[in-house]
């Protein structure tokens, strides 16, 4: 009896050390297949920043509104929305664009002329940017001149800015990947990881996607059910 016992205990140990490597090498596929899934390309990372300046655009137009409608708003929501723009989309997302997508376009020439149209906007709207948080001031929306120059300034910048990421999203960042292998397009992806953890210290889409949520609240536009229409 005890002989049987041994035998059965000794065969559980082999079997168990057989399948051993194979729980080992399926815990290792599963860990790759979620990093794998966890990674956003370069092409994904750009388009959704661009929901965050769509998100701005919002607040812009919102603001255009009110100055027409001669009604008041706190411009300091407005001048944090400036700010966030700067830091988020001028001074990290269209920096990787500059240095790591126009380049390579210039480079392949190709769609040279649609590249170089977008840099010459992306100056233009650093000037919008520069006038909008000069503007945006309580001082500012009390003087009638100054209120007229911010309202020209959000509404060129909205003008500009929507055209400008549907011709990104839908031309520029599709043959992006054409250009380059596939290993340099992951490369990339691990670089503007890189640059966004050197600037924002980590997680830097979703505090800037919470900074611009805080300030819709402000405004009263967080709510996405007012934008439902009644038909």
């Amino acid at each position: 009896m005890q002989l049987h016992k041994n035998r059965r205990i000794f065969l559980s140990t082999i079997m168990a050390g057989a399948s051993a490597p194979l729980v080992i090498a399926q815990q290792k596929t599963s860990r790759k297949k979620e990093e794998s899934e966890e990674q956003v390309s370069p092409a994904e990372d750009l388009m959704r920043e661009h929901g965050v300046l769509k998100r701005v655009l919002l607040i812009y137009r919102e603001a255009v509104r009110r100055i027409d409608a001669h009604q008041d708003f706190p411009p300091d929501a407005l001048a944090d929305s400036a700010k966030l723009i700067r830091r988020f989309v001028e001074n990290y997302h269209e920096k990787l664009e500059e240095d790591y997508l126009f380049p390579r376009f210039r480079k392949a020439n190709r769609l040279v002329e649609l590249v170089d149209t977008l840099n010459s906007q992306h100056q233009k709207g650093r000037i919008l940017t520069d006038r909008t948080i000069q503007l945006a001031s309580a001082s500012g929306l009390k003087d009638v001149g100054q209120r007229a120059k911010l309202r020209e300034s959000l509404d060129l910048f909205v003008r500009m800015y929507e055209p400008h990421e549907a011709r990104e999203d839908t031309v520029l960042f599709p043959e992006f990947r054409k250009i380059v292998s596939r290993h340099e397009y992951d490369s990339l992806g691990e670089d503007f990881e890189k640059k966004e953890d050197q600037l924002f210290g980590g997680e830097g889409f979703e505090k800037n996607v919470d900074a611009v949520a805080a300030i819709e609240k402000r405004l009263g536009l967080y709510d996405l059910a007012q934008f439902t229409p009644q038909v």
